[in-house]
């Protein structure tokens, strides 16, 4: 039964990709005719090896994504190797390996009369806050810093949430309309505007992510710290990560963690359920901010010169935390956590001997 399944799947998953073929064509990896390229010249965005960003400009282009890790950019019915997205299992790989070359453009196309900005990248740019605000919002500054807003008619990407529509109009990007790109996953637009990946180019995003440039840390912080709020009430927080629906960098301890925080004054906080605002005058009024690795440590760019953070954090993830601590100065430690075994990892993935926290924290 399960053999017959498996065989009606591949005849389904043809028979559609043939289908697509007539109606759109075959993609090739050949020379691309209708790609303009205009380079950025501002001297305070710069990528971490100090060259400027190129932004990519697909006359009667097309996008198209898997919604998850690829995205292809096509002129003609040739991909353009330089810009197409292929990720394969978190791993960057060559453009000849994209899907549109194999399965070809299998969604129906939406036509666009207008400047779309695209800022599809899969998955990650999507609900992760890191990833909103080092991914998308610098590719947003990168365009930017060559054309003018008024020239921009759609941004091509998953629809806005609440606070990414909070933080576009603070940038004063007010007036956008989005075409989703989990819904129309195969559009074509008169110009289509692509600008570099800010700092992922190459291998695995682990890989990229600590290499983060000093611009965008700099440029975040002077764009929205002036939101924050003076608050004297309390300086020192634990950050609680276990409102996340994520499984990896939860403490299995969690709560005793917390009760040895609670006892030495410090306030245990979700940074999820505060609002932008909000976050900007946590971090910005904090002495110590100590927690799991995690997207709620991106708020570290708001983060005054000298305060203390300690994260927590399994061996096999990225220093990008460590990173924006350097670049704005602040006092930053880390606790390294063992791999606890899969079949243990019931409540989380990190045990944080609380001797070792008590240690660390007398010795500050």
């Amino acid at each position: 039964m399960k053999k017959f399944k498996n065989l009606f799947k591949l005849i389904y998953k043809t028979l559609v990709n043939n289908i697509f073929f007539i109606l759109y064509g075959k993609i090739y990896l050949t020379k691309n005719n209708n790609v303009k390229i205009k380079e950025t010249n501002n001297s305070k965005i710069k990528k971490i090896n100090q060259k400027n960003y190129k932004i990519y400009i697909i006359k009667n282009g097309r996008v198209c994504t898997d919604g998850v890790e690829q995205v292809a950019y096509i002129t003609g019915n040739s991909l353009i190797k330089n810009i197409s997205y292929t990720q394969i299992k978190g791993t960057l790989v060559s453009a000849n390996k994209n899907f549109v070359l194999k399965r070809g453009t299998p969604y129906f196309k939406k036509k666009i009369n207008g400047i779309v900005l695209s800022l599809a990248q899969g998955a990650s740019g999507n609900k992760n806050y890191f990833h909103w605000m080092f991914d998308i919002l610098p590719k947003i500054k990168i365009v930017l810093s060559y054309f003018s807003i008024k020239e921009i008619d759609y941004f091509y990407m998953p629809a806005l949430q609440n606070f990414q529509i909070r933080i576009l109009n603070i940038l004063g990007v007010k007036k956008f309309k989005i075409i989703d790109s989990n819904k129309f996953k195969h559009i074509q637009a008169t110009k289509i505007l692509v600008p570099e990946h800010p700092w992922y180019n190459k291998n695995k995003i682990f890989d990229q992510v600590d290499k983060l440039p000093t611009w965008i840390v700099k440029w975040l912080r002077s764009s929205f710290l002036e939101k924050g709020k003076s608050n004297s009430k309390n300086k020192k927080f634990f950050i609680d990560r276990s409102e996340t629906k994520n499984k990896h960098c939860q403490l299995i301890n969690n709560d005793k963690i917390k009760k040895i925080l609670l006892k030495k004054g410090f306030k245990a906080i979700k940074v999820g359920k505060y609002n932008f605002v909000n976050q900007i005058t946590l971090f910005n009024n904090a002495d110590i901010i100590i927690g799991p690795h995690g997207a709620a440590f991106t708020n570290l760019i708001f983060c005054k010169p000298n305060t203390k953070v300690i994260e927590i954090k399994p061996i096999n993830r990225p220093n990008n935390y460590k990173t924006i601590s350097k670049i704005n100065n602040l006092k930053y430690k880390q606790i390294i956590t063992s791999l606890i075994p899969v079949k243990k990892r019931i409540n989380g993935d990190m045990y944080l001997n609380p001797k070792k926290l008590k240690n660390l924290l007398r010795n500050d």
